[in-house]
C-alpha cells in the first residue's frame, strides 16, 4: 500500500498516553504528529477518547503480537482532518467514530465473507489501541476508513466514543442471539458499560430484557437504562434460574448474552437460557468453563461474539440516535486525567463508560 504525506498544517508533536512496559502505569508522552497516510486511511482529530477493559489487557501483554509502546483507546471519536487518496465515503470535517481494526487483507474468507466477518480477519495489520496501530488516547489518531462510521448529528461525540467498542460489541451479540421481537433476552453482567447498553438496544428493538449482576452499583444502573426485570446474582444460581423461570412461563430465557468474566457467569448464563436456546459469550476470561449438562442433555447453543462490522457498526449508531439511547458517562478532561479514570475503573464503583474529552471545542 502506498502513503501519502499529510498536508493539511499541523503542530509536529502532540500528547500521547501510551503503555511503554507490560504491568507498569500508564506514561504520558509527547510523540510526533502522524504525518503519512495510507490509501484507506483518515486522520482525525481527536475529540474523545473512552476506556475499555481491553486496554487493562494491552497493559498485561495478553496481545503476543503487541509492540510497544503502544498509544491505548479503540474508543475513539473526533474530526476528519485528512484523507487518504484512495477514501471515499469520508472528507474532511466528517465527524467520526474510529473503527478498530486497520488494513485487513481483502482477501482470506473473513474479508470475502459478510460484513460481520470481516473483523475476524487474521491478517489484519492492527487494531487501533490494541496492536500494530495506535489509538485514540492522542491529540490525533488514524483509522481506517473501511471500518468507520459517520456519526449521526443526533449522537454526541462523547456518546459515540464508547459505542466504537462497547456499543458495537453488544449490538452484534444481540443479532447473533438470534432473539426477536416478543422474545426473552437475559444479559449476565448486564449493569456495566457493555450491559447497560444492550438492554437499551434490545428494548428498542420489542425484546424483553432480564438483567442480572451482583453489584449494587451495577443492579441500580440495570434499572437506570430500562430494564424491568433486574435479577441479583449473588442469590445464587438455583434461586436466579427458579425465578427467571417463574417469570418466562417455565421455559428461561430465548436467548443469553454473558458479560461477565466471572467463573460461575458462563454456567449461570447457561442455565437461565431455555433447552435449545444460545448463549452468545463475549466477555473474555482465560477460560470459559461451562457444565457439560447444559451443552448435552439442555442442548444449550454457546456461540463467541466479537465487534461488528462496518454496516451494522452504522446501523447501530443510527439506531442509538433514533431511539435516543443515552452512554451513562463518567466524564474527564484532558489526557492528563486517563490515570484517574483507569484508578476509577479498577475501583469496581464506576458505573457505566469512563470517557477523557480530548478537544472540548469539538463537544
Amino acid at each position: 500500500m502506498s502513503t501519502t504525506k499529510v498536508t493539511t498544517s499541523l503542530p509536529s508533536s502532540m500528547t500521547a498516553v501510551q503503555v511503554v512496559e507490560f504491568h507498569k502505569p500508564w506514561k504520558i508522552n509527547t510523540v510526533p504528529t502522524p504525518n503519512e497516510l495510507g490509501d484507506y486511511d483518515i486522520l482525525v482529530k481527536t475529540a474523545v477518547a473512552s476506556l475499555c477493559h481491553t486496554d487493562s489487557m494491552v497493559l498485561d501483554g495478553v496481545f503476543p503480537n503487541a509492540k510497544l509502546p503502544q498509544t491505548g483507546s479503540h474508543e475513539g471519536t473526533g474530526t476528519v482532518v485528512e484523507v487518504g487518496k484512495k477514501v471515499e465515503n469520508f472528507k474532511k470535517g466528517d465527524r467520526v467514530m474510529s473503527g478498530i481494526p486497520r488494513e485487513q487483507c481483502g482477501s482470506c474468507r473473513d474479508c470475502k465473507g459478510p460484513n460481520d466477518w470481516h473483523q475476524y480477519c487474521a491478517n489484519a495489520k492492527g487494531m487501533i489501541g490494541v496492536f500494530g496501530a495506535d489509538g485514540a488516547f492522542a491529540d490525533y489518531h488514524v483509522s481506517d476508513s473501511r471500518t468507520s462510521c459517520l456519526v449521526p448529528d443526533s449522537v454526541s461525540l462523547t456518546d459515540a466514543a464508547p459505542l466504537a467498542c462497547a456499543g458495537v460489541t453488544i449490538y452484534r451479540a444481540i443479532i447473533v442471539s438470534e432473539a426477536k421481537k416478543g422474545d426473552w433476552l437475559a444479559m449476565v453482567g448486564a449493569g456495566g458499560g457493555l450491559g447497560h447498553l444492550g438492554i437499551q438496544m434490545a428494548k428498542a428493538q420489542g425484546i424483553k430484557v432480564i438483567a442480572i449482576d451482583a453489584r449494587d452499583e451495577a443492579l441500580e444502573l440495570c434499572k437506570k437504562a430500562g430494564a424491568e426485570h433486574v435479577f441479583d446474582a449473588r442469590k445464587g444460581k438455583d434461586e436466579v434460574v427458579k425465578q427467571i423461570q417463574e417469570l418466562t412461563g417455565g421455559d428461561g430465557a430465548d436467548a443469553t448474552i454473558n458479560l461477565s468474566e466471572h467463573e460461575t457467569a458462563a454456567p449461570l448464563a447457561c442455565a437461565v437460557t431455555k433447552m435449545h436456546g444460545n448463549m452468545i459469550q463475549i466477555s473474555q476470561p482465560a477460560i470459559v468453563s461451562i457444565p457439560f449438562a447444559e451443552l448435552v442433555f439442555r442442548d444449550v447453543r454457546v456461540k463467541g461474539s466479537l465487534v461488528a462490522g462496518q454496516d451494522q457498526s452504522q446501523a447501530m449508531l443510527d439506531l442509538v440516535g433514533k431511539a435516543g439511547i443515552k452512554v451513562e458517562t463518567n466524564i474527564f478532561n484532558g489526557l492528563n486525567e486517563v490515570p484517574k479514570m483507569i484508578d476509577l475503573a479498577h475501583s469496581g464503583k464506576m458505573k457505566g463508560k469512563a470517557v477523557c474529552v480530548v478537544d472540548k471545542s469539538q463537544v
